[in-house]
């Protein structure tokens, strides 16, 4: 593979399913990086793909990991597929962007990172909405001081579930999904970006329906068995000390909840979506009204591919890509030891640790013609 610090970094999709086109749109827009190729199981599916984005080549699954051409490949297959994919890429010699979540299972994931730390490779891993206006708006806060020291965390993602609109709902509610794994990387990347890493957890967990009836075509009316929790509430440890909750549900049909909150010292902040890259952003100090805070940084519009353009520039640099595996690697631990903590019914250590990522710069990355502009 010709280094990368030598032109821009030259990306493969592999996967061309519904996320793909937000990436194939923004990536565009990076300087630092080039979409070269498209890849499916559904070659079809890979030519409509390529044709919308105008991607110059459409490749199989299986020549894409010979392609010299190809310097990293965007895995965007399903979950049970992330794993496999990124170890025939890594085993290539090509970098990969895994999207959430880094794989399945921990050991998996454990052999991904060590596998890319031996050959010199990187390996990263979506979500990329905390590299966005909103969330780095809120890790300046913090690291500001404005709530004095983090102390209290709340995170909740409550919903009904997919299958009232989703086309294809039936993994939704499979081992390796349901609310945690499925929302959870959002909620929990930006907790640990926000206050550090999780030093351990407790959970309880239920599936309050044993089945769901899907209210989508093409398959309205099919009955789908539910064989994960679509209830889980935990409890975090900090290593900083802070306690955090977390509740991810498909069992609720409405709430009045907040996204995210951190509580310090000195006040608290209202965290915007962490599925979304924009705010609103909120703080209360002491005894003050809330008030809303102006975005600090660029990227408040859908940009997920962003974590891609930092890693190219990762590798120009030396430096360390914002979304490392090592990163979701540790969320993956916590959402395996929230399922963990609940079937024991006692408290569960998590091993893993980070280094907590560099904050953005208030400056865009370097942009193409169509570049996207600062919030």
């Amino acid at each position: 593979m010709t280094s990368a610090s030598q032109h821009k970094l030259r990306v493969a999709v592999v996967g061309c399913g519904y996320i793909s086109d937000i990436y194939l749109t923004n990536l565009v827009k990076f300087a630092a990086v080039e979409v070269c190729a498209v890849a499916d199981l559904d070659m079809e599916r890979a030519r409509a793909s390529a044709q919308r984005h105008g991607v110059a080549r459409v490749v199989t699954t299986d020549a894409v990991y010979d392609d010299a051409g190809i310097d990293l490949i965007l895995n965007l297959t399903q979950p049970a597929q992330h794993a496999e994919v990124a170890r025939r890429a890594l085993q290539s010699g090509k970098h990969v962007y895994n999207e959430k979540p880094l794989t399945l299972d921990l050991g998996e994931a454990r052999g991904l990172l060590e596998t890319a730390r031996s050959a010199g490779l990187k390996i990263c891993c979506a979500p990329d909405t905390v590299l966005g206006a909103g969330i780095q708006t809120c890790r300046q806060l913090i690291d500001s001081g404005a709530i004095g020291e983090p102390i209290a965390a709340t995170a909740f993602m409550t919903n009904h579930g997919h299958e009232r609109w989703h086309p294809d709902p039936a993994f939704y509610y499979q081992p390796g999904a349901g609310p945690m794994f499925d929302m959870g990387p959002y909620y929990l990347s930006a907790l640990v970006n926000l206050i550090g890493p999780i030093d351990s957890v407790s959970a309880f967990a239920r599936a309050s329906f044993p089945e769901r009836v899907i209210g989508s075509k093409p398959k309205r009316g099919e009955r789908i068995q539910v064989n994960t929790p679509t209830h889980v509430a935990g409890q975090m440890q900090f290593d900083n000390g802070a306690i955090g909750t977390i509740v991810t549900s498909f069992d609720i049909w409405g709430a009045k909840l907040p996204f995210i909150e951190v509580h310090g010292t000195e006040g608290s902040l209202s965290v915007p979506d962490p599925n979304t890259f924009g705010g609103p952003v909120s703080l209360k100090v002491r005894d003050g009204d809330w008030t809303d805070v102006p975005l600090s940084h660029p990227y408040h519009e859908n940009t997920r591919g962003l974590g891609i353009a930092d890693l190219a520039q990762a590798l120009q640099s030396g430096a360390q890509p914002r979304t490392d595996g090592e990163i979701g690697y540790h969320v993956l631990e916590v959402m395996h030891g929230f399922l963990a903590a609940a079937t024991r019914r006692q408290t569960v250590s998590i091993e893993s640790t980070f280094q907590r990522p560099a904050p953005m710069s208030e400056q865009p990355l370097t942009m193409n013609s169509e570049g996207i502009t600062h919030a």
